[in-house]
Parts: C-alpha cells; sequence; structure tokens
C-alpha cells in the first residue's frame, strides 16, 4: 500500500471501494471521528547562532582542534571553537572590531592551550619526583584516544594464534598462486 497516497482512512476507503478489500469493522466508526492530521513544513530549516560565522574561521585557522580538542558529548564544558565564538561576540559588543576581537580571542585560546601543557608537565614532574607513575593526560587528544583503544587490536595479531594461523594461511595460498602463474608463464614460452 505505499503506492498509494494519502493517509491510512482514504487507503482503506480506496481499497473497500475498488473490492480489494473487505470493509473493516473500524471504519465507519473512524469516517465520523477521522484523526487529527498535522500539516507538514515544506523545508527544515538549518538552526544557526550567531558564534557559527566565527566557529567556522576558528577550525580555519586551527584545522587540527577539529582533533584535538574533540566535543565531549557527556560534558558541560563548551568545546574551545564555541568559546572562542562567544568570546568574540562579547568582545564586539563591547565595542572591539571584528578582527581586533578575533586576535584577543585566538590568543586567549593558544594561552590557555599552552597554560594547559605546561600544567601537565608540572604534574609529570611532581609524579617522578614523588616515584609514582604519571597521571593520564587528562587533555589528550582524540586521535591518541584511538590509537590507545586500538592498540590492544594492533598487539593481538602477533600473539593471537588464530590470526597467526590465518596469516600463514594467507601466506601458502599466495605462494601456491604465484608458483601456478610462474608455471602457466613458463611452460607457454
Amino acid at each position: 500500500m505505499s503506492f498509494m497516497k494519502g493517509d491510512l482512512l482514504t487507503r482503506t476507503r480506496k481499497l473497500v471501494k475498488g473490492l480489494a478489500k473487505a470493509e473493516p469493522v473500524w471504519l465507519k466508526a473512524m469516517e465520523k471521528a477521522p484523526p487529527v492530521t498535522f500539516p507538514r513544513a515544506n523545508a527544515i530549516q538549518k538552526i544557526t547562532l550567531p558564534e557559527d560565522v566565527y566557529i567556522k574561521k576558528f577550525f580555519q585557522k586551527h584545522p587540527d582542534s577539529k582533533h584535538e580538542d574533540a566535543i565531549k558529548i557527556s560534558s558541560f564544558d563548551p568545546p574551545p571553537a564555541r568559546i572562542f565564538g562567544l568570546r568574540v561576540l562579547v568582545l564586539k559588543e563591547q565595542g572591539v572590531a571584528e578582527e581586533e576581537a578575533m586576535a584577543v580571542a585566538d590568543m586567549e585560546y593558544r594561552m590557555e592551550r599552552k597554560e594547559k601543557k605546561k600544567a601537565y608537565s608540572r604534574l609529570k614532574k611532581i609524579a617522578r619526583l614523588q616515584g609514582k607513575r604519571p597521571p593520564p593526560n587528562p587533555y589528550p587528544s582524540a586521535i591518541k584516544e584511538i590509537q590507545a583503544e586500538e592498540k590492544k587490536f594492533v598487539r593481538d595479531r602477533f600473539y593471537n594464534p588464530k590470526i597467526i594461523q590465518l596469516v600463514r594461511q594467507l601466506q601458502e595460498d599466495k605462494a601456491a598462486e604465484a608458483q601456478e602463474r610462474f608455471r602457466a608463464g613458463g611452460g607457454s614460452g
């Protein structure tokens, strides 16, 4: 029935009138009190925020930030790009020119990153002096997080007997295929 247009009521009426279906018990009741139809929106409008323009400019200037400053869905802290955009808007409201506002916000972003790196290096030094293991990086890059998750599987290929057996089988098949090709090529010459 997906090729027919209309809602359930109109489709059922068409089928009953065309004698393709027996009249269901609920049809008369539904005709007396038809279901509510909601108007459809023609096009879904894209939601844009005032800082979106500056976020795009931020990512053009710092393309590596997309990977390093990943958006954490469960976090209450906005990503650095959004902070940058909001800061530019605040500075513009205070009467600062757009280019100067972007330069100030960019400088603040760079300083914050530098401070975070310094703080983590100090934490590592303190841990080493105390003879403890250094704490995990509170600001790891997204790429390094993914690599840490994949590390187990990368090591697994060298030690898992099933994978080793599969690799040997593939190597034997490849060697047999190469020998076959060599024989076929050598016999015709």
